[in-house]
């Protein structure tokens, strides 16, 4: 057993050498695998980074190549996951399908937003997965993929730009905390949304009596 994963590991590896020799159109293609099925050992982060720190002047078109990549690969496992019903969740815990079903059926298209721009080991994947087996609206969660991913690989290919090779560490401390902060402001603006629309249907509702 050890040596099968051995081998799947290094043919991987090989495949993601591949991959990077290619540039730009690689880092669509790991973009694409990445997030449909196969995870790689160079990400699509990692390769953004990369090509960004040798190329600035093309990181907007690396990052649409990313983003486009990353977007198409979601939405095959949607498919995938919507024609396989809840039989595509069975890896995953009863506990941790009910708690990503429940972020969904109460923050709706915001839950895939949030997901899609917070770091590994962050189960991203769960989402697209349940987002599949429950037909949540295939146009709604594909913009919010486009817009999760595009806000992460711009602003890796940002720091690419300014900070080059230290991008990686610097991306690796602080990353985080910028996903999580932007994921309690945009929470923090669906509440108050949604705390104004309840009381002018009140007001309605007074005014109507």
């Amino acid at each position: 057993m050890r040596h099968l994963i051995h081998k799947i590991s290094k043919g991987l590896g090989r495949l993601s050498d591949y991959f990077i020799a290619l540039g730009p159109f690689g880092l669509f293609a790991v973009a694409l695998l990445d997030s449909a099925f196969v995870p790689l050992p160079s990400s699509a982060d990692a390769l953004m980074l990369l090509l960004s720190t040798a190329h600035p002047r093309l990181m907007l078109f690396y990052a649409f190549l990313a983003t486009a990549g990353s977007a198409i690969g979601c939405v095959i496992l949607y498919y995938i996951s919507r024609r396989a019903g809840g039989r595509a969740l069975k890896k995953f815990s009863e506990a941790k399908q009910k708690r990503v079903k429940d972020l969904i059926d109460r923050y709706d298209v915001l839950a895939v937003l949030v997901a899609s721009l917070l770091p590994p080991p962050f189960p991203f994947k769960l989402f697209v997965i349940t987002a599949g087996v429950f037909r949540f609206g295939v146009l709604r969660f594909t913009l919010a993929i486009v817009a999760g991913r595009a806000f992460r690989f711009l602003l890796e290919g940002f720091f690419a730009v300014r900070y080059g090779s230290q991008a990686k560490q610097i991306l690796a401390q602080y990353y985080p905390w910028i996903g999580l902060a932007l994921a309690l402001g945009l929470i923090a603006v669906f509440i108050m949304r949604s705390q104004l629309k309840k009381k002018e249907e009140t007001v309605v509702d007074s005014l109507e009596v």
